[in-house]
């Protein structure tokens, strides 16, 4: 139940006859649908029970139930019906078009995370699209004025982003790095192993020539001039091959080697600690092993452009969720590294004050506008082309840092950086109490 159907003939796509959901359906099995490609264009998938529309739940509501301490454990079982918003904007079939429109354009909140259902006798018929109405209704009109030009532009960017966040691009894009600098120490190790092959081989024909050379002299029927010959063999062999040049070289290779599979295993390590399942897991750790790991993460972002300067106070460990907080040190050094066009400095500097741990990380990009500066926190607000940003990052940064019982604000100056400053509390009670307040 898929198809597509039409409402006016000025308004093509403007209803999805997409199939609903019954309120009893498990929340666990909602991010399959959010997935599937039939659900791809749409902000929330509708609810319903005997035909009736009863609510619906959106991709916001979704994310933000998952991005709680252990949501995924404590709600992922229980019905969808619980977390529905059970007065979704609706509109009727026989609606004509400019009262739907002026219904949808008066009720709506933004930011957008909500489509609007379009009943017929009170039954579920479909769901409908705002920005096709707002958009019907600007043909049918002919009047764009500029409220309707800042709504609109609005409105997309809300969508646009939240159907974006779902492509989960950004990690892609962690994925991919962390490949490229793999594959760079893998690559010289796997040329030092063939040239070691290769030595290895030749250290094998000296060795096999002196083992004849052994089994002659001690067979008493070799003949001295046979013994001389073999003597004289293996001596013009170990003056080609330079024996003492030879294991030199083979020392050489086993410790770069050993280096680069070193290299590999830290970024194997940190992608696992960085991407571990259970991230809302408390423990106590060093903020600045959450920095360092962070920083091998996002290396292929920041190398060849970015100068890392540390400022590393001395700073107690403190019980938080590692996870989350690696999360938000790649989302502001990964920010900082596309801020800076060329070549540019990120200091990260950290220091102990009031039972307080702080965290400056400044860069020298190009800045935020004053316009630009109030919103960086607001979900889904984006500066970047479509498919290189959701939006989110900043506001998933801030939701983390508030969980943790901390602050973060920010300064910025156009053409000289920005700086964002951290303080996480020190004093927690216990690993317990922390994982309450991070799922409240």
């Amino acid at each position: 139940m898929h198809t597509v159907r039409s409402i006016g003939k000025d308004i093509p796509s403007l209803t999805i006859a997409l199939k609903p959901i019954p309120s009893h359906l498990p929340l666990e099995e909602l991010a399959e649908l959010f997935r599937h490609p039939a659900y791809a264009e749409v902000l929330s998938i509708p609810v319903v029970d005997n035909g009736k529309p009863v609510g619906v739940i959106s991709r916001h509501r979704f994310t933000d139930i998952y991005l709680k301490r252990y949501g995924r454990e404590l709600y992922g079982k229980q019905p969808v019906g619980n977390f529905t918003n059970k007065l979704p904007l609706t509109v009727a079939y026989e609606q004509p078009l400019a009262e739907a429109a002026q219904h949808i354009t008066g009720n709506m909140q933004l930011p957008l995370t909500e489509d609007f259902i379009i009943t017929r006798n009170g039954q579920y018929l479909g769901i409908g699209f705002v920005m096709d109405l707002i958009k019907a209704m600007e043909m049918k009109m002919r009047a764009d004025t500029d409220e309707l030009d800042k709504a609109y532009s609005r409105l997309k960017s809300s969508q646009t982003a939240l159907v974006q966040s779902e492509k989960m691009a950004s990690l892609g894009q962690m994925v991919a790095g962390v490949a490229h600098e793999i594959n760079t120490p893998l690559g010289y190790v796997q040329n030092n192993v063939s040239i070691g092959h290769e030595l290895f081989g030749h250290m094998q024909g000296m060795f096999a020539s002196y083992e004849t050379l052994v089994d002659k002299m001690l067979d008493g029927r070799s003949s001295a001039e046979e013994v001389s010959t073999q003597i004289k063999q293996i001596a013009e062999m170990r003056d080609a091959l330079n024996m003492n040049e030879m294991l030199g070289e083979m020392h050489g290779l086993m410790e770069d080697s050993l280096y680069g599979l070193g290299q590999i295993s830290e970024l194997v390590l940190n992608l696992k600690n960085f991407s571990r399942m259970d991230a809302a897991t408390t423990d106590t750790v060093s903020l600045h092993d959450c920095i360092e790991s962070a920083l091998n993460i996002g290396r292929n972002v920041l190398k060849n452009k970015v100068e890392i300067v540390r400022q590393f106070g001395d700073i107690p460990a403190i019980s938080c969720a590692p996870s989350q907080l690696n999360q938000v040190f790649l989302n502001l050094f990964t920010n900082a590294a596309q801020a800076i066009e060329v070549n540019g400095r990120l200091t990260i500097k950290t220091w102990q004050a009031d039972d307080a741990a702080h965290i400056e990380i400044a860069d020298t990009g190009k800045g935020i506008p004053a316009e630009n500066l109030a919103r960086i926190f607001d979900p889904f607000f984006t500066t970047k082309a479509i498919g290189e940003g959701t939006g989110l990052g900043l506001s998933i940064t801030y939701q983390i840092i508030q969980q943790h019982g901390g602050d973060i604000s920010v300064t910025s100056h156009v053409g000289e950086g920005t700086r964002f400053h951290i303080k996480l509390p020190i004093k927690i009670a216990s690993a317990r109490d922390a994982a309450q307040q991070l799922a409240a």
